[in-house]
């Protein structure tokens, strides 16, 4: 590395000091190194690889303010909570903050107080925020994205404020001193080549370095199993719970609804238990996931809400009682397990193939890509309406849902953004065949239907479908449910 020996010992003496490590893990060193030059990268790490080092230590080391776009409070507010412990010149913005505090937060950025700042992509760009970021004299050094599958599994309808980000760099740099350098860096622990390419596009990656480590985990066991009818999954799932006696766990679920009827259930049968989702206040979802952390709650009963960046070592098994839709999001879920290491259970119970006795998993994906169907073509519907170059925010009140609309012409490389703020149309709109993309979702949701019935290695079939094909040829864990059976 064309880092001096001075450099690298004051890097590992920071590293020390700060988190008490004195090495470190394949690939943090090679990754640090990458954003002290300022290089773009994209990083994907499984889960508890430890990704946020990797861009905090950096962002201590240099001069400037980085900034960190994180997509839940829970995961910031984590991060952040652990660093200000260690004294260090961090803080975040949400829409949860108190004026007072927020007021605080905006006046250390002004003064340039601070090394790093957390904040959500709708937070970024919002009018406040971004006019205070784009003054002169603040030195930005680093753009952060972290969890960046959220940008391709959430960023076309869910959260379209991630199709803007791509503008920010160039956007932000326009009204800086023309030696600044803005570097952007992409962290995850899954992304298949599809979306690896969606995320360097998005982002508008300039040369990045790709650092990919393999997402198998010797310590995570994987199964599936099939609930003939409703009741049998009511079943299944407490014989599986009992089996793990007392030891700290997560049930996943698809909805808010069941969620909430899941969890009174269990309650009733005497279970530490509480149901966890996106409709529950913010200090409900705080309250939850303290009580989790310190085991006072056995278990959540919860969405996809739950969990992410949330650092608890020592969660020994996760069951998904309803599947994800994705098998990106599958791996995230179970990644939540075993983050110290020691052995992890994994069970998802699934319908029969037919649905003939219960069809409760074929409605819901149907029900996911009918959803999907709606907004394309409401998208289509305002199509019309759309000028060829335009203003976000003044287009906002003439057609309500603006921001998702461009957001999906922007996945669907029909516009392209000037600024974080003002688009140009690039094609024509009447070409543009809704049908056809619906039918790249029905594939997407088929890659997590070949995984549930394969009777292949089970970590084999997530190696060749997240593109590591060399290191899946012949590849056999010798512990999934599958080659168990063997």
């Amino acid at each position: 590395m064309d880092y001096d020996n001075q450099k690298w010992i004051n890097i590992y003496h920071t590293f020390e000091t700060i988190w008490g490590y004195k090495e470190f893990r394949p690939p943090q060193k090679e990754v640090i190194h990458c954003l002290l030059k300022a290089q773009d990268a994209l990083i994907i790490m499984p889960t508890g690889g430890g990704k946020s080092i990797c861009f905090q230590l950096p962002a201590l080391l240099k001069k400037g303010l980085t900034l960190v776009i994180s997509p839940l409070v829970a995961l910031m507010e984590n991060q952040v909570n652990d660093l200000k412990n260690k004294q260090l010149a961090v803080d975040l913005l949400h829409n949860e903050i108190p004026r007072q505090q927020r007021k605080q937060t905006l006046n250390k950025i002004n003064k340039q107080q601070l090394r790093l700042l957390y904040l959500s992509p709708e937070t970024l760009l919002s009018l406040p925020v971004w006019n205070l970021l784009i003054k002169p004299h603040i030195e930005i050094n680093g753009l952060i994205l972290d969890e960046a599958h959220c940008l391709v599994q959430w960023g076309e309808t869910f959260r379209p404020s991630y199709s803007r980000l791509g503008a920010v760099r160039d956007a932000l740099l326009k009204n800086k001193p023309t030696n600044q350098k803005i570097a952007i860096a992409a962290f995850t622990a899954t992304a298949d080549p599809k979306s690896q390419n969606i995320i360097k596009n998005s982002l508008q990656l300039k040369n990045p370095q790709i650092f990919s480590i393999s997402p198998y985990r010797k310590n995570l066991n994987l199964a599936i199993k099939i609930a003939w009818t409703p009741r049998c999954r009511h079943h299944q799932l407490l014989n599986f719970i009992k089996q793990q006696q007392k030891q700290s766990g997560l049930v996943y679920i698809r909805s808010r609804k069941d969620s909430e009827k899941l969890s009174q259930w269990l309650q009733e049968l005497n279970y530490k238990v509480a149901a966890y989702h996106a409709g529950l206040s913010p200090i409900q979802r705080r309250e939850i996931e303290d009580k989790w952390l310190e085991d006072q709650l056995q278990f959540v009963v919860c969405t996809s809400a739950f969990g992410l960046g949330i650092n608890k070592p020592d969660v020994r098994w996760i069951i998904h009682y309803q599947t994800p839709f994705l098998l990106s999001e599958y791996l995230q879920e179970i990644g939540r397990g075993g983050r110290d290491g020691k052995l992890a259970k994994t069970l998802t119970l699934i319908s029969e193939p037919t649905g003939w006795l219960d069809p409760s998993d074929q409605k819901r994906n149907q029900y996911f890509l009918q959803q999907l169907q709606k907004n394309y073509q409401q998208a289509k519907h305002y199509f019309k309406q759309i000028p060829q170059q335009g203003n976000l925010i003044n287009l906002k009140e003439e057609i309500p849902k603006i921001e998702i609309i461009l957001s999906l012409l922007y996945r669907w490389k029909k516009l392209k953004w000037i600024d974080p703020f003002n688009y140009e149309l690039t094609s024509n709109l009447s070409d543009l065949n809704i049908s056809q993309i619906s039918k790249k979702s029905q594939q997407e949701s088929q890659q997590m239907k070949q995984y549930l019935m394969t009777r292949a290695c089970r970590w084999q079939y997530i190696l060749n479908a997240f593109g590591f094909i060399k290191e899946a040829k012949n590849f056999n864990c010798g512990h999934c449910d599958n080659c168990l059976r063997k």
